[in-house]
């Protein structure tokens, strides 16, 4: 299966990306079929040559059946090579567990119910009067 990622390049802690066409087999900064383009994290995200892409050959090798890496995805979608993948749900850890849940949803029920309720108390005491 063919898959374009990114190969990294660069120094230690001054990374540089080729973005390639390579078996899925082969190593990450191993052998390649095709490169496409680079990325450049280093320079500021309005930099025009952070990202550069092959956009012919890039079309090209989609069409073939190539898949996009996650990284190399959300990059083809922002210069509109292919529509954005949907995002992951995220994990459940940080929240509550389901009885608290149930207790939180109730206790805001409650809060509601009591701060509709003394308008209409008012009203009958007004008209009391």
């Amino acid at each position: 299966m063919l898959a374009i990622r990114m190969t990294r390049h660069g120094t230690k802690k001054r990374p540089f990306f080729h973005i390639v066409v390579a078996d899925s087999r082969s190593p990450r900064d191993g052998r390649f079929i095709e490169k496409l383009g680079t990325y450049n994290p280093l320079l500021p995200r309005e930099h025009e040559t952070r990202i550069t892409l092959d956009k012919e050959r890039i079309a090209h090798w989609l069409k073939v059946g190539a898949r996009p890496s996650d990284r190399v995805a959300k990059f083809l979608s922002n210069a509109e090579l292919m529509k954005p993948r949907e995002r992951r749900e995220q994990t459940k850890k940080p929240l509550p567990r389901a009885k608290t849940q149930e207790r939180m949803k109730a206790a805001a029920a409650a809060s509601a119910a009591a701060a509709a309720a003394p308008p209409a108390e008012e009203a009958k005491e007004a008209a009391a009067t």
